[in-house]
C-alpha cells in the first residue's frame, strides 16, 4: 500500500481526529479519497456532455416560430 502525505491546517486536523475518534482513519481517507476522484471524473463527464451539446447546437439550423409550436401541438395529447 502507499504512503501519502497532506498538509493541512491544524483546525482541520483535529475537527477530523475528533470527528473519527476511534476508528481507522486511513480506511476513512481512502473512501473520501475514492469519492473525490468519483466526483471529478462525474464533473469531467458532465462538462464533456454539455460541450458536446453545444457543438451540436451550433451545427443545428434554427427553427421556425411555426416549426416549434407545430412540434408542441403534435407532442401533445
Amino acid at each position: 500500500m502507499a504512503t501519502v502525505n497532506f498538509s493541512v491546517p491544524e483546525s482541520v486536523k483535529q475537527a477530523f481526529n475528533e470527528a473519527f475518534a476511534g476508528e481507522n482513519k486511513s480506511a476513512i481517507l481512502t473512501r473520501l479519497m475514492e469519492q473525490a476522484i468519483e466526483e471529478r471524473r462525474r464533473q469531467q463527464r458532465r462538462a464533456s456532455v454539455v460541450a458536446q451539446l453545444l457543438e451540436a447546437r451550433r451545427e443545428q439550423a434554427p427553427l421556425s416560430d411555426e416549426a416549434i409550436a407545430k412540434a408542441r401541438r403534435q407532442g401533445r395529447p
